[in-house]
């Protein structure tokens, strides 16, 4: 098939065997490709090793790089000195690029030790601290990840519920003038907005303000991500995308698709071993990655 977003770097870099490194690379490379074509990069979470797995499976087959990312609210089951070192090694491992980045970072401890792990990206998230403290908090992780040369996301306004359903700070949608000094002040490469988006699941799909959308791209130079992905219409995702959004977060479902899988196989035989269990549960982040990819790299039409 044609590649939908193959953006491979012409100069590979040099690993320390001597042989080329296409694979891990800086998230901001893959959003400043994802806007010059005008189309969405997906940001997965994963949560263990068939997680990690089929995601790159679905990359791969469709030629397309993604994010693999991990929410420190996560790390209590999944703790981030054992899934770190092993998502760095699959991105250098796989046969498309693969940024590896810390979602929603709630402590500095949190961000130094993924980028001591070879992260190419961090999110430090102080989004529910007051304007100044946000740009102060923020300023001091984008210093630091200087100089691991790692991409800085981070947030303003509120993203409604949270990673891992237990609480809700509700929804702000972001000022786009507080945007521009924000980015202005703080120095970040990526910035998550709030639009009407909300983590976990949704009850009906959420009603996104496309206005605050617009005015915010036409004001701010940098690439924006939408959070709390799931759950958004395909029109909505490319609607979002068209008006610059460049990086989409995907997790819930994610999760919620190797649940089902893993149902669907118990249910399925009398006889069950450890094997299979492990592969349907990559097979149903690997079926989910791939569907949103195709959605991001698809043109919104009116």
């Amino acid at each position: 098939m044609t590649p939908l977003f193959s953006v491979r770097c012409k100069q590979c870099t040099i690993n320390r065997t001597g042989g080329p490194n296409h694979a891990l690379v800086k998230m901001k490379d893959l959003l400043r490709r994802a806007e010059e074509k005008n189309i969405g990069c997906g940001a997965f979470s994963v949560g263990n090793m068939e997680m990690v797995r089929g995601a790159i499976r679905a990359a791969e087959e469709l030629d397309t790089p993604i994010i693999l990312q991990i929410a420190e609210v996560r790390l209590k089951n999944s703790p981030l000195h054992l899934m770190g070192p092993m998502m760095v090694q699959a991105a250098k491992e796989a046969k498309v690029d693969v940024a590896v980045h810390l979602d929603h970072g709630l402590t500095f401890e949190s961000v130094d030790k993924a980028l001591e792990l070879g992260f190419t990206s961090v999110m430090l998230d102080a989004s529910t601290l007051p304007f100044e403290e946000n740009i102060a908090r923020v300023k001091a992780v984008v210093e630091k990840a200087r100089k691991y040369g790692a991409t800085v996301e981070a947030e303003l306004g509120l993203v409604g519920g949270s990673e891992d359903g237990s609480c809700d700070h509700g929804i702000r949608c972001t000022d786009p003038d507080d945007a521009v000094v924000y980015a202005r002040e703080t120095g970040i490469d990526a910035l998550a907005v709030a639009i009407g988006n909300a983590h976990g699941n949704y009850p009906v799909a959420p009603t996104l303000a496309f206005d605050v959308l617009e005015k915010i791209h036409e004001k701010v130079d940098i690439p924006l991500v939408l959070h709390g992905g799931s759950g958004i219409t395909d029109k909505d995702f490319q609607k979002a995308i068209s008006l610059g959004i460049r990086k989409v977060n995907i997790a819930t479902a994610s999760f919620n698709s190797l649940t089902a899988h893993v149902e669907k196989y118990m249910e399925s035989t009398d006889k069950h071993n450890f094997f299979d269990l492990n592969e349907a549960m990559a097979q149903g982040t690997y079926e989910n990655v791939k569907k949103h990819i195709l959605v991001f790299n698809e043109p919104y039409q009116e």
